[in-house]
C-alpha cells in the first residue's frame, strides 16, 4: 500500500519563517516537520511507499529528509510541473498508485490510530474515508457533517457562520480508492475540499467518516507553529523528544557547552552544539536549535531560535520566533511576538562565533 503528503503548497500563512525553507520541513525542535508525519505513516507495516507531492522548493525539502535518517518504506519524490490543488496533487502521482491510497494533507499533525481508519475504511467498503477532528471553531476549515451511519452528507470547505451546524472538520487525512481519481482531470488545479469530495456525495457513493478525538493541529500559521512546541513540551502530543517525560523536563543534547551558572528552567530544548555563556536563562519554553550561541546574560523564553542564529549579551528574548543564521546584538529586547526572517542582523556589532 501507498501513502502521499501533499507537500507542495508554499506556506505563506507562515511567512516570513517559509521565505527559504518550505513549510514541510520547518523545525520542530531539532527535526523538519514532515519527519513526524513520516513517523504516523511508519505506524501501519503495510505502506512500503510513501510519495512526496512536491512543488515549492523540493530540492531543500528531499534534503532535509536524507539528512534526518531513514523511514521502513520507499520515499518517492514527485515534483509538479505547476501548482495543481491538492485532488490535482493526487492526480499527478496516479501513475504509482494502483490500490487503496492513503493521504495527508502537509501541515497537520495528529494523534491518530490509523490502522482503526483503514479498518473503518475496509468493513464499509468505502469509496472514501474522510478523518473528521472536533474544534471549537469550525469557521476557517473544512466542515463536515455526517448521518447517524457515518456517512458523509455535507461537506463545506471554510463554511460562512451561519452554514455552520457542527463542529467536525476535515483533519487532512483521507483514505481513497485509486479508481475514484479518474474523475480528477489532468494537469488541471483541483480540489479535493471543493470539487472532489462534492462528488462523492453527489454520486451517493459511499463516502465514510472516521472521528478522532486525540491530538490535531493544522501549523499553517506562526501561532499555530509556536503550539505545537509547547504541545509537545506538556505531552498533550506524546512525541519525540519529551516523549514520556516530566513537566519540567530540560531536554539537552549531550554536545551542548553550557556554562555552570546557567539557569534552565524546563520545560526547555538546548539542541546540539549549542553554547549558552554564564548568566543566561533559558526557559521556560525555549527552543534552541542546533550552532547557536547565547552570549552571558541572555534571556529567552517562550521563543524559538533556529540553527546557526546567536544572541548577544545581556539581550531578552519573548515570545519570538528566530530564523536560520540570525545576529542579534546586545542589550536587545525585540517586541514580544516578533518573527525575525533568516539571516536578520539587529542592533549592535557583528557577533560571530
Amino acid at each position: 500500500m501507498k501513502a502521499i503528503l501533499l507537500v507542495g503548497g508554499m506556506g505563506t500563512r507562515l511567512r516570513p519563517l517559509t521565505l527559504k525553507t518550505p513549510k514541510p520541513v520547518v523545525p520542530i525542535f531539532d527535526r523538519p516537520f514532515l519527519a513526524y508525519q513520516l513517523e504516523a505513516l511508519a505506524q501501519i507495516s503495510e505502506i512500503d511507499e510513501v510519495i512526496l507531492s512536491l512543488n515549492y522548493q523540493p530540492d531543500r525539502i528531499e534534503d532535509s529528509l536524507k539528512a534526518d535518517g531513514s523511514f521502513p518504506f520507499k520515499i518517492r519524490y514527485v515534483v509538479e510541473p505547476a501548482p495543481l490543488g491538492t485532488a490535482g496533487a493526487v492526480r499527478y502521482a496516479k501513475q504509482y498508485i494502483d490500490d487503496s491510497i492513503l493521504v495527508f494533507n502537509g501541515d497537520v499533525l495528529a494523534e491518530l490510530d490509523l490502522a482503526d481508519v483503514l479498518d473503518r475504511h475496509r468493513q464499509h467498503n468505502a469509496r472514501a474515508t474522510i478523518v473528521l477532528t472536533e474544534v471549537d471553531d469550525p469557521a476557517a476549515y473544512g466542515l463536515v457533517e455526517t448521518d447517524l451511519d457515518g456517512n458523509v452528507k455535507c461537506f463545506l470547505e471554510k463554511p460562512e457562520p451561519d452554514h455552520i451546524a457542527s463542529n467536525t472538520i476535515n483533519a487532512g487525512v483521507y483514505v481513497l480508492e485509486s479508481d475514484t481519481l479518474d474523475r480528477i482531470p489532468e494537469n488541471t488545479n483541483w480540489s479535493l475540499e471543493r470539487s472532489f469530495f462534492p462528488s462523492l456525495i453527489e454520486n451517493k457513493e459511499k463516502f465514510q467518516a472516521y472521528i478522532s478525538h486525540g491530538y490535531w493541529i493544522d501549523i499553517g500559521t506562526p501561532e499555530k507553529y509556536r503550539q505545537i512546541h509547547w504541545d509537545i513540551m506538556d505531552r498533550q502530543f506524546n512525541v519525540q523528544p519529551f516523549r514520556s517525560s516530566r513537566a519540567d523536563q530540560v531536554v539537552l543534547s549531550p554536545s551542548a557547552n553550557i556554562s555552570e551558572t546557567v539557569q534552565l528552567i524546563g520545560p526547555c530544548f538546548i539542541g546540539e552544539n549549542v553554547t549558552v555563556e554564564s548568566g543566561a536563562k533559558i526557559g521556560p519554553y525555549a527552543v534552541i536549535n542546533r550552532n547557536c550561541k547565547i552570549h552571558e546574560g541572555a534571556v529567552l523564553e517562550h521563543s524559538i531560535i533556529w540553527p546557526h542564529t546567536t544572541i548577544g549579551s545581556r539581550t531578552v528574548l519573548r515570545h519570538l520566533i528566530i530564523g536560520h543564521a540570525c545576529k542579534i546584538g546586545n542589550d536587545i529586547e525585540p517586541i514580544k511576538g516578533t518573527i525575525i526572517e533568516d539571516e536578520s542582523r539587529i542592533g549592535g556589532p557583528a557577533i560571530t562565533f
